[in-house]
């Protein structure tokens, strides 16, 4: 019985030797927990707000200014600018540049106009759960501020009957005399027509989640399957015998490159198909454009993939260094929850994951219908990440693990 105790106790302290001697694994063991709590803690648990939005004031006057400090004063809201022109709103809104523009109408500080004052939010409907929080955030303020006018409205209309100059905006409701009679209470206190332009059609969670999910899914195929086709392959003797033969390390690379990529293209497209079956989903822009940035965004990670496992040794370390890298990129570029939700260190952190610019790319092509004009921006950073991380993975391959 001792002999069997000094043997499981050699046994422990030779698999604690083997973990100190492979820093990745350690470090992964260590560092993992941690950054999941967090990213679950903070990055899935917060309230949405700071959504960008533009808001366009065609008047100026007392009831201008109170509805700017209503909306600046609502945390929801990031007001990124005060423009005068409604077109640029829009295009602001199709840019991407903000969520939602809120555009007041020429009349709206004219209280003696009967006729309901038009406010138009032009909202980015692509991105469901920012919408889905701007609509009725945005109908509650102005069916306040409605009631605010309508009260004043009644209030002027008493008080000029009773020859009294009338109060400003923020009037009470228990300083309102009844109405005078032949007077349309209902019609008064209706001060406000608010009309919420949805840009992109009714967009379901279904549909903003399915771009981001085949995105995510090329990202795990490409990652694990690297691990697997070099990591693994080194791990068995498999590279060392293939670097027997005259074969470079440009051929290998360029193979599993090659097979990487088609299989993950055929794994995407199952998905696409499978999406349009089984939940309707319709692809708004070129069926040719989703499926050249699904191939950029493999490439990019295979491209990753590579850089990880040029100088590991094994198949373990490998998938030690990839996970705390992977999973913190599923969850902080947006592929289930907007990164507006987000707190602002990983709203920042977002833009550093290739994925963030692959699933940006996907709903901006499958939600709105963009064309390459529309996304150049996530190609041009796409393809800089994918010419360093093959740069970083050919250049420092060793053939001699």
């Amino acid at each position: 019985m001792m002999v069997e105790t000094k043997k499981i106790m050699w046994m422990f302290k030779k698999d604690l030797l083997v973990l100190w001697r492979h820093p990745p694994r350690l470090i992964s063991i260590l560092l993992f927990p941690i950054i999941m709590i967090t990213l679950f803690g903070y990055g899935m648990g917060g309230t949405l707000e700071n959504i960008p939005v533009v808001v366009v004031e065609q008047s100026h006057g007392q009831v201008t200014d109170a509805t700017l400090n209503a909306i600046k004063g609502m945390s929801l809201y990031d007001v990124k600018d005060i423009i005068t022109d409604p077109d640029k709103g829009k295009q602001m809104v199709q840019n991407g540049q903000v969520k939602a523009a809120i555009i007041l109408p020429s009349n709206y500080d004219n209280l003696n106009d009967t006729q309901p004052k038009s406010v138009v939010v032009d909202v980015d409907s692509s991105d469901q759960m920012a919408s889905g929080a701007v609509v009725p955030a945005t109908q509650a303020l102005f069916n306040q501020i409605s009631n605010q006018m309508g009260l004043q409205k009644l209030n002027a209309m008493h008080l000029t009957s009773s020859g009294t100059s009338a109060s400003n905006i923020n009037v009470q409701s228990n300083q309102v005399a009844a109405a005078p009679q032949g007077i349309d209470f209902q019609g008064v206190m209706d001060s406000i027509n608010l009309q919420i332009n949805k840009m992109y059609g009714d967009i379901k969670y279904i549909d903003f989640l399915v771009p981001a999910v085949i995105g995510m899914t090329v990202l795990f195929g490409c990652m694990f399957g690297m691990g697997e086709a070099l990591a693994g392959e080194r791990e068995r003797g498999e590279l060392a015998r293939l670097f027997m033969t005259p074969t470079s390390v440009a051929t290998v690379v360029g193979g599993k490159i090659i097979s990487k990529l088609s299989i993950e293209i055929v794994r995407a497209i199952i998905l696409i198909v499978a999406a349009i079956v089984l939940f309707g989903i319709v692809i708004k822009g070129s069926m040719i454009l989703t499926m050249l940035v699904l191939i950029l965004g493999a490439l990019c990670f295979v491209g990753f993939g590579i850089m990880i496992s040029a100088r590991v040794s094994t198949q373990e370390d490998y998938m030690q260094m990839v996970m705390p890298i992977t999973m913190p990129m599923m969850f902080v570029s947006g592929v289930f929850y907007p990164i507006e939700t987000m707190p602002w260190i990983f709203q920042k952190l977002a833009y550093v994951f290739p994925l963030t610019y692959v699933n940006d790319a996907l709903r901006a092509v499958m939600l709105k219908g963009v064309g390459i004009g529309g996304i150049w921006v996530d190609v041009v950073v796409l393809l800089g990440f994918t010419a360093l991380f093959f740069a970083l993975g050919v250049t420092k391959f060793n053939r001699d693990i």
